[in-house]
């Protein structure tokens, strides 16, 4: 018995004794239509992250060779530049890293990635699980920029290494790496990261060490390329949702912590790896089902819209990439910003006000300063991205979508730093500190790669970003 069905029995033992502790049944033991839509809302939000994973894998995996931000599963879509105001793909586009993409299947075979030296460039190589969790990010925290190769093994998988090559144990067959190398963005730049992009190497570990030739991609016409997946995933019944739930998890298993959830989907007729029937349950209970796809998404958003840990008018973020069973958080962060990164990583916090509470506009010149020393405290490096009200690029006279240390950006004579945010140009001696800014409302992130973990930092709340004021 491989280890994929030894983990689901185990759970499905687990949930068989939780069982009873189900709410939503009437007295004679059945579930009521009504206990059906509250449990249905909890499974749908549990397996949102999977579904969307499945979803986006088929997307950005269906063409026959890499282009642009796909390329066929195990392979890289390596991003050559940064992404200009005309932009749409995806909304929060950085312009800080350039993207090393690729969806891996691994419940089969393991795959082998050789990461080529980056002599000292900041880079980092996050692996998701089909869950969306981080379960390892290489790079230059972890474990430094020298070259370094790695087999990405599946849960159920055992055997030899060849010499030289470290395990990374995936706990679920899907694997995205959504890798990142810092590029300046100057022609000489981009031609030094393309060179690295392209010593980014995945291999079967059958084929490891031979010569080896990606066979191409099998386009599915039936995918839909131009809805976007959030949508896709939405528009999905309960019937559909839930089979396809049901179908993943069994190449991608739950963890040990799920089994009070794993003991909720059987009351529902639902078991991780087996057929789901809609038609084989009771009225009141398909009838309760339809209604949680609705019900889950409208908690999703609701959810979503909340600020959060606001500081300083900033909405800061230091809990995401790795949620246990916070199953409400990782549905959102895979609504909003599938992908998130690591606190220890990456923090994003964002604002859309000003010190006063008012909604930041182009109509208003502002200034964000950093007292002497304070500027965001990393051991990798910080930036500031201007975003409109849909969170994509300003179109601006000068194509500058971020201020960070690589603007060459001028400091008072007592050490504090002005950044000018507004619609015109501040003046020709400012202008190295200005972020152009729309007409109308806008949002400001600001992007701490690799932040202190010691005092002063963003993690443990002793820095805290200024906020932003008139000017």
């Amino acid at each position: 018995m491989n280890q994929n069905k030894s983990i689901l029995l185990v759970l499905v033992f687990i949930a068989a004794v939780l069982a009873f502790a189900v709410p939503g049944k009437a007295q004679n033991g059945k579930l009521s239509e009504a206990g059906a839509l509250t449990l249905g809302t909890e499974v749908y939000i549990y397996g949102y992250p999977l579904v969307t994973m499945e979803m986006t894998r088929r997307v950005i995996t269906n063409v026959a060779a890499p282009e642009g931000t796909r390329a066929p599963m195990n392979q890289f879509a390596n991003l050559r530049e940064y992404p200009d105001a005309s932009f749409r793909d995806v909304t929060a586009p950085n312009a800080d890293t350039l993207y090393s993409s690729a969806f891996l299947d691994v419940s089969s075979e393991p795959y082998v990635l050789s990461l080529p030296d980056e002599s000292g460039r900041y880079y980092l190589m996050p692996m998701l699980s089909g869950w969306t969790d981080v379960f390892t990010d290489p790079g230059s925290r972890t474990t430094g920029t020298g070259a370094q190769t790695y087999a990405i093994t599946g849960p159920g998988w055992k055997g030899a290494l060849p010499d030289g090559v470290k395990e990374i144990k995936s706990p679920t067959g899907i694997v995205w790496i959504i890798g990142r190398t810092y590029c300046t963005g100057t022609p000489e730049d981009y031609k030094a990261v393309h060179a690295i992009q392209d010593e980014y190497k995945l291999v079967p570990l059958s084929a490891y060490g031979k010569s080896y030739t990606p066979p191409a991609g099998k386009v599915d016409p039936s995918i839909d390329m131009k809805t976007a997946v959030r949508d896709q995933v939405n528009a999905l019944d309960a019937e559909a949702y839930f089979k396809l739930l049901a179908e993943l998890m069994k190449a991608n298993p739950p963890a040990a912590a799920d089994a009070p959830m794993i003991a909720k989907m059987a009351h529902i007729g639902i078991v991780p790896g087996q057929d789901f029937d809609i038609t084989k349950l009771a009225p009141e209970v398909r009838k309760g089902l339809e209604g949680a796809p609705k019900a889950a998404q409208e908690k999703i958003m609701e959810v979503a819209g909340k600020p959060g840990n606001l500081v300083n008018g900033w909405a800061v973020l230091t809990d995401l990439g790795s949620y246990g069973t916070n199953y409400v958080v990782r549905a959102v962060v895979t609504a909003i910003g599938l992908g998130a990164n690591l606190p220890q990583d990456a923090v994003y916090p964002k604002t859309q006000v000003d010190s006063s509470g008012n909604k930041l506009s182009g109509a208003n010149k502002y200034v964000l300063t950093f007292p002497k020393g304070q500027t965001p405290p990393v051991k990798g490096f910080w930036s500031l991205t201007m975003y409109d009200a849909q969170y994509f690029f300003v179109d601006n006279p000068l194509n500058r979508y971020t201020l960070s240390p690589r603007n060459d950006l001028k400091y008072n004579a007592d050490g504090s730093l002005d950044l000018y945010i507004q619609n015109a140009s501040p003046g020709a001696d400012k202008e190295s500190n200005w972020l152009p800014a729309p007409k109308d409302d806008f949002i400001l992130m600001l992007r701490l790669y690799w932040p202190n973990e010691t005092p002063p930092s963003i993690l443990d709340g002793t820095w805290k970003p200024p906020a932003v004021t008139w000017n």
